[in-house]
């Protein structure tokens, strides 16, 4: 199915109109073809998946006081709420690029 690009005016235009005929004439077949080709389909969640699957929950986070320059903060701050959770994305993708966290004080300074 090709995409199709429509303005604002078009989609409240359209709002709420179904194309009936053609979600009848979609078969099975085409249904699961189109969630095949979707890369935001979820897994399917049968047996297999559950024997296979674990529980992973989140470390907790560690309260920290740290100094860091203002304009840095202000930066972070202006980008809206939950700048303390950006800035610990950014520490942790850092960590990423540089290795595990076993490896604490083994590395080059920055």
């Amino acid at each position: 199915m090709p995409i199709v690009r429509r303005s604002a005016a078009e989609i409240l235009k359209r709002r709420g109109r179904i194309d009936r005929k053609r979600v009848r004439a979609t078969t099975d077949r085409e249904i699961g073809a189109q969630i095949a080709s979707d890369p935001d389909t979820a897994p399917i969640l049968d047996e297999e998946w559950f024997k296979t699957a674990r529980l992973v929950t989140p470390q907790p986070k560690v309260p920290v006081s740290i100094r860091v320059d203002r304009d840095v903060l202000e930066w972070f701050k202006a980008r809206g709420p939950r700048y303390q959770s950006r800035m610990n994305a950014v520490l942790k993708a850092y960590v990423a690029a540089h290795g595990t966290t076993g490896n604490a004080g083994k590395g080059p300074n920055p």
